[in-house]
């Protein structure tokens, strides 16, 4: 197996060059710090209110692609807007992912709301709050090694591993949304969230800890843990994908699916034969390069797509 985190550093997307257990001496060449990227569209979550602030992050990039941060104390919300000549009036909050310990911001989030919007969908990039972790890279990688273990002893039970804060921002996120939907021309009755690993379970918690037509309108519940849990009767349709092969959530007959099923909600189930986790837009030469496309189908199936939604939705 994998080192765990240096699988969680890479955005928990790639697999990486240390047996499970081993402890790197030092940083790794792959990952380098770098200057925080200019986020000129960024709007506080908050507004006046919104807590922390921008210095306390540490930016890293991994092998040269891809843009991590942790430390993420002041929450954000990114609007990545489609041609108005295709847009649909549907929006999605998208939510990284990164064990709640970083965020990858750039495979996870950025270019995933990109490919949204080329397919008509208002996107909006959470950045979401995040535990504290140390801020040397190596430290970092052991410390949130250590907390993945800790935090992923069952399989069988949805993770130990969570960070309130998270929560608040998703939820905090799908209102603001909502509430500025004729600025970005969007229906406030068709706006979803997409989420990733971490962001997954922030994604299946403003579902389980929202109010009846204040959480999200459809789900995409990307290699995020298989567990069951305890269904809402108005839960809102889910979309769900993951790998066969991925090293930190076991598929064991997809409890949480049927956990959807048995409630009477509509939930879609993609299982691919391989791409480990994180494989984000897809991994080359598997059939995961689908998932984002297979997701807009499916969101077109359930009737968000269009301006009157079925009566089975939400």
């Amino acid at each position: 197996m994998k080192t765990l985190g240096r699988i969680i550093f890479a955005g928990v997307a790639l697999v990486a060059s240390f047996p499970l257990g081993a402890q790197p001496q030092g940083v790794d060449p792959q990952i380098k710090a770098i200057s925080p990227p200019l986020e000129p569209d960024a709007i506080p979550l908050y507004g006046a209110e919104t807590p922390g602030h921008a210095k306390s992050e540490n930016w890293a990039n991994y092998y040269g692609q891809w843009a991590v941060v942790r430390n993420v104390t002041r929450p954000t919300l990114t609007p990545v807007l489609p041609d108005p000549a295709k847009a649909t009036g549907a929006a999605v909050v998208v939510a990284p992912g990164g064990a709640f310990m970083l965020l990858a911001i750039d495979p996870e989030g950025w270019r995933v709301a990109r490919a949204l919007a080329d397919r008509g969908i208002a996107a909006f990039v959470l950045k979401y709050r995040i535990m504290p972790t140390p801020i040397d890279n190596a430290e970092a990688t052991r410390f949130m090694d250590n907390h993945v273990r800790e935090g992923l002893p069952d399989p069988t039970k949805q993770p130990a591993l969570q960070y309130p804060p998270s929560t608040q921002d998703a939820i905090a996120a799908l209102a603001l949304v909502r509430q500025r939907s004729a600025d970005w021309h969007i229906d406030p009755r068709r706006v979803g969230m997409i989420g990733f690993s971490a962001g997954a379970m922030t994604t299946l918690n403003a579902v389980l800890a929202t109010k009846p037509g204040t959480g999200p309108d459809f789900i995409g519940y990307i290699y995020g843990p298989q567990a069951s849990v305890q269904v809402p009767t108005d839960a809102p349709p889910m979309f769900t994908a993951i790998a066969f092969d991925d090293p930190l959530f076991p598929t064991m007959g997809f409890p949480i699916v049927e956990a959807w099923h048995k409630a009477k909600r509509p939930v879609e189930l993609h299982a691919y034969a391989r791409g480990g986790h994180g494989f984000n837009l897809g991994v080359p030469g598997t059939t995961t390069t689908g998932m984002i496309d297979q997701f807009v189908s499916w969101i077109e199936m359930e009737g968000f797509l269009q301006a009157n939604k079925p009566s089975g939705a939400k």
